[in-house]
């Protein structure tokens, strides 16, 4: 599909969370940045999220567009009507004794699933078909309902017995969390019988959410090429993979992209000195400033590597703890880490800050803006994820020229070219790659790294450059997903149990 699509097609983008709005992960990225990178071609975009109080506060003014009565709530049901960024037309589906809760979209206080989660996220699903067949009388009726994650699962298996109907597809974001609920959730929630078979709903006896979007939808996408390859494996697949495999000629990956508007260090208004390509030198600033706001020695000389993320051991951060010996006995390297998570590895960390006060600063916690200020000062950022659907944090150390060492995984496979002598000569390479996630193979990588600085500036300024050129745009990703959205509303996909209803 080109830019100039001849038919602008009308798209309901639909989502539990989206930036800047409401965010727990990568997911609220994507579904606050895509929709308005796909208006950029004149398509007619529109986001349903649940009205969180955090959502409804940050989008006023709003009106309400439609009243529901839907199955499994006892009160009516509003669609409150705004904007998302003063641009993006937004609907919330207003459900008090459900949404009206504050802190996370999922969890309590004290960080447990929501025990009605499953009814919280069916009657989002429910009020997502009313608008997608135009029965709120909004008037509008999209081409196209692009549902994401498990907490969308339903829509594309309640739309499959609509006779005329929207194409749809369903974007997994990250394949460990799949809205798995007991038998009589199903029951509760009066779904259609037919529904609970293996072609549907069922998942070993139990309620899937997530089955409803990779058995029912028209495309199945995933947000990076190599994680579309992964998922259909039992590592990565968590009990899907033999659906997905039946489902490969549908199943599509495409990179998440990044806010350059947002993420550009020759405008950012967080950090100290701006810079770009052509004055990399000026990063240098940055990296002052930064071993002074944490107190680290400053010297501009030293060879600072950072991790920004959820202190997991997912992200490997288990395997950074590992290398900290090796890299303090290296003359003149530094390391920065920000994020919270696992207690055991915050406490592991702060450890070994105290132990060496001079070479390691940990941040608890998340900041914003000192995420920016760590990506303008790095040389080097760690991320040595173990698994990565996409990833963000490598993208972002790209466009600041602070060379990422990755785990080849996912969308860290997809996005960072090895430094190897051949890539290096083509002018490719952009970090540095190693193949096992254990902290034996990261500090090979960190090695490699360490030696490759040592050589004349002109060589590392050249690799960061090559990162710092590379157009991870939404308006990238935005194109691929127009050309999969053409693809579903032109071939829709069977409905997996019509042969087992007759």
């Amino acid at each position: 599909m080109s830019s100039q699509n001849p038919s602008p097609l009308k798209i309901l983008f639909a989502a539990s969370e989206a930036q800047p709005l409401i965010k727990t992960g990568g997911l609220a990225d994507v579904a606050g940045s895509l929709p308005v990178a796909l208006t950029h071609f004149d398509h007619d975009v529109r986001l349903v999220l649940p009205a969180y109080p955090k959502a409804v506060e940050s989008s006023i003014p709003l009106r309400t567009a439609a009243t529901l009565r839907l199955p499994g709530s006892s009160e009516n049901v509003r669609v409150l009507e705004g904007t998302l960024d003063k641009k993006l037309p937004l609907y919330l589906v207003d459900a008090p004794g459900l949404f009206d809760r504050p802190g996370n979209p999922y969890t309590d206080a004290a960080g447990g699933d929501w025990s009605d989660n499953p009814q919280r996220f069916a009657l989002f699903c429910r009020a997502v078909v009313t608008l997608a067949l135009d029965q709120a009388g909004l008037g509008w009726r999209p081409d196209l309902v692009h549902c994401n994650d498990w907490q969308t699962g339903l829509v594309p298996a309640m739309l499959s017995d609509e006779g005329s109907r929207p194409a749809t597809t369903f974007t997994i974001h990250n394949l460990a969390y799949q809205g798995v609920f007991d038998k009589s959730s199903f029951e509760q929630l009066q779904l259609p019988a037919k529904l609970w078979t293996p072609d549907g709903l069922e998942f070993h006896q139990k309620l899937s959410f997530i089955k409803g979007g990779l058995a029912f939808a028209d495309w199945v996408t995933t947000v990076s090429p190599t994680y579309a390859r992964e998922i259909l494996t039992p590592a990565f697949g968590y009990g899907l993979e033999g659906l997905l495999q039946h489902r490969v000629d549908r199943l599509q990956g495409v990179l998440n992209g990044i806010d350059y508007h947002a993420w550009d260090p020759a405008s950012d208004p967080a950090i100290a000195q701006h810079f770009d390509v052509s004055t990399f030198n000026l990063k240098r600033v940055n990296k002052l400033k930064l071993q002074q706001e944490l107190g680290l020695p400053q010297n501009d000389d030293a060879f600072l590597l950072g991790h920004i993320g959820r202190l997991v051991e997912q992200k490997g951060v288990d395997m950074i703890l590992d290398i900290v010996p090796g890299l303090v006995k290296q003359e003149n390297t530094q390391l920065v880490l920000l994020g919270s998570g696992d207690p055991r590895l915050e406490q592991a960390l702060r450890e070994a800050a105290a132990q060496n006060p001079e070479r390691v600063a940990i941040y608890i916690g998340y900041d914003e803006q000192l995420a920016h200020r760590v990506e303008a000062a790095c040389d080097c950022f760690l991320m040595p994820s173990r698994f990565e659907p996409c990833g963000l944090n490598q993208l972002y150390s790209l466009r600041y020229g602070a060379v990422p060492i990755v785990h080849r995984t996912g969308g860290l496979a997809d996005t960072v070219v090895d430094a190897t002598p051949r890539n290096l000569l083509d002018g490719v390479a952009t970090g540095f790659v190693f193949d096992r996630p254990d902290s034996v193979a990261l500090w090979q990588a960190v090695e490699r790294a360490i030696e490759f600085r040592k050589r004349p500036g002109v060589w590392w300024e050249k690799l960061a450059g090559n990162g710092m050129r590379q157009d991870f745009s939404w308006d990238a990703s935005a194109l691929h997903y127009l050309e999969i959205y053409q693809k579903a509303i032109d071939a829709p996909a069977p409905n997996p149990i019509a042969e087992t209803a007759h």
